[in-house]
Parts: structure tokens; C-alpha cells; sequence
């Protein structure tokens, strides 16, 4: 069975185009969910209008259904609570000079 550690290490290849940073490392995805062979994900944007929202989405999913063991991913966007940059971890922080 997959687990949570592996799906958000996954989900590292999927970056916000525009900041240049993963998505997980931007403090994106609220929460990962497993029951059995499907993967539910909750997660963010930076901003609501974020013009590459539809494209960080299908990437997200199409990652995770990749995954051996992973049969459908479900992706949730959320605006609550709403994203802000102290969500970032210390590396994109670091990496983003802030």
C-alpha cells in the first residue's frame, strides 16, 4: 500500500510554473487521504485567479495515479484556509529569498 510520505514526494514534480517552486515545498496540498488503491488530495493555489490552476491540478493527479498501487487519485481545490507564503517549508522560503 502507498503512503502518505511517498504520494508528497511524488507530488514534488509538480510545480507552480509561474513561482518555479513544487507545489508540496509551497505549502499547496492541505492534506493526502489513502483507502486502498484511491488517493484523495486537498489542496490550494496561491491566488484564486492563479492562471495555471487547471494545468498544477491534472498534474497532481496524473503523478499520483503513476504511482504503483495507486489505481485514482481525486484532487480537491480549497480556498480555506486561504494560502499564505508562512505555509512555505524553510526550503522554498530559502530558495525563493524570502
Amino acid at each position: 500500500m502507498v503512503t502518505k510520505e511517498e504520494i508528497l514526494e511524488e507530488l514534488k514534480v509538480v510545480s507552480d510554473p509561474e513561482i518555479g517552486m513544487d507545489i508540496v515545498n509551497l505549502g499547496l496540498v492541505y492534506d493526502v487521504q489513502i483507502t486502498g488503491d484511491r488517493v484523495y488530495i486537498k489542496m490550494t493555489m496561491t491566488a484564486p485567479t492563479c492562471p495555471v490552476t487547471p494545468w498544477i491540478l491534472s498534474e497532481a493527479q496524473r503523478v499520483v495515479e503513476n504511482i504503483k498501487g495507486v489505481e485514482a487519485a481525486d484532487v480537491e481545490l480549497v480556498w480555506e484556509p486561504q494560502w499564505n507564503p508562512s505555509m512555505m517549508t524553510d526550503e522554498a522560503r530559502e530558495a525563493l529569498n524570502m
